[in-house]
């Protein structure tokens, strides 16, 4: 009797237990599963990458790192809607769309792919004046006018770099030397030939000498008014072209050149190196002129002459040359 009263307790507290075992999984839903690898766009899993779910059924987020693999999962997740947000060093932070999980759904999230971060790099290349204005003058080597003269010494850039000595003296014998150059010698010798001027004899010997004064004229010129002066009182003898403003400017522009010029710290200045150019050139005419066109008159002579060419050429290079000199222009103009 007693055996068979234990056995019932026994039955009845087993069944007892039972129900509040079955009462409580009822009462609980069942959790759920996210589960994912994290990759980048070529399918290389990403290992170490910060994975963040956020949700309003979380106290707070809840953040885990890719293993090795590039696996995650969050576990025992109550039902309610989930977003996903990954990060990697060296890669553009990727978010999932809503996640909406059900009560014991196990979600693969098979999209986690990252992109490598376009990061924009400037770079700074600083140039010096000295290098700039080599490039300028460079360039300045290439105008010609119909494609054939040479125009090297105007500036159609408003702000060009300084020149240095060198590149005074390279330009002035780049000018003095180019075939062109060489080639109008002979023909102003020739037209000085039929004017008889200087007072030569005539003949080939004649046209010789001619051609030797006409050649020494220009270089003496080119060198004291365009290098020497310029690389010692520090100014600059190219012609700005102006180009732009009304025409009186422009021609007052262009016929006070000889008498105005830039310095090379950018400020205008007396073109003292284009007077004493011209005088000096005149000067050292008295070395290999003939006697008879030697003297002091000779000298202002020529120099009225010459400056009144200038001014003559400075007014076609504003208002004709433009258009019939090809250039190039820098890159980074």
């Amino acid at each position: 009797m007693r055996t068979l009263r234990i056995l019932v307790s026994s039955v009845v507290l087993l069944f007892s237990v039972t129900c509040i075992a079955q009462d409580n999984f009822l009462a609980a839903p069942a959790s759920a599963h996210i589960t994912g690898t994290v990759m980048d766009v070529n399918g290389d899993t990403l290992s170490g990458a910060t994975v963040v779910l956020r949700g309003p059924e979380l106290a707070q987020p809840l953040k885990l790192a890719s293993d090795d693999n590039g696996f995650f999962d969050f576990k025992q997740l109550p039902p309610g809607t989930y977003h996903l947000i990954i990060t990697a060093a060296d890669f553009s932070d990727w978010s999932s769309p809503d996640l909406a999980l059900t009560a014991g759904q196990y979600m693969i999230v098979s999209d986690c792919k990252l992109r490598v971060s376009q990061v924009a790099t400037t770079v700074n290349v600083a140039y010096r004046p000295d290098e700039i204005a080599f490039e300028e003058v460079k360039q300045e080597e290439k105008q010609r006018v119909f494609g054939i003269i040479p125009n090297f010494y105007v500036v159609y850039s408003p702000n060009p770099a300084p020149l240095t000595a060198k590149l005074k003296f390279r330009l002035a014998l780049k000018t003095s030397t180019d075939p062109f150059t060489v080639a109008g010698v002979g023909a102003f010798a020739a037209i000085n030939q039929a004017g008889d001027r200087p007072n030569y004899v005539q003949g080939w010997n004649g046209y010789g000498e001619r051609v030797g004064a006409a050649a020494a004229d220009g270089f003496s010129d080119i060198m004291i008014g365009g290098a020497i002066l310029p690389s010692l009182l520090r100014q600059d003898p190219r012609y700005y072209y102006q180009g732009t403003g009304t025409t009186k400017s422009r021609v007052l522009h262009a016929i006070s050149y000889p008498f105005i010029c830039r310095g090379d710290n950018g400020k205008l200045q007396p073109n003292y190196s284009s007077v004493g150019g011209d005088l000096g050139s005149a000067a050292l005419s008295n070395l290999y002129y003939p006697q008879s066109d030697r003297g002091a008159n000779l000298i202002f002579q020529n120099f009225a002459i010459t400056t009144g060419e200038r001014m003559l050429s400075t007014l076609v290079q504003e208002f004709v040359l433009n258009r019939l000199t090809a250039r190039q222009r820098l890159k980074n103009q």
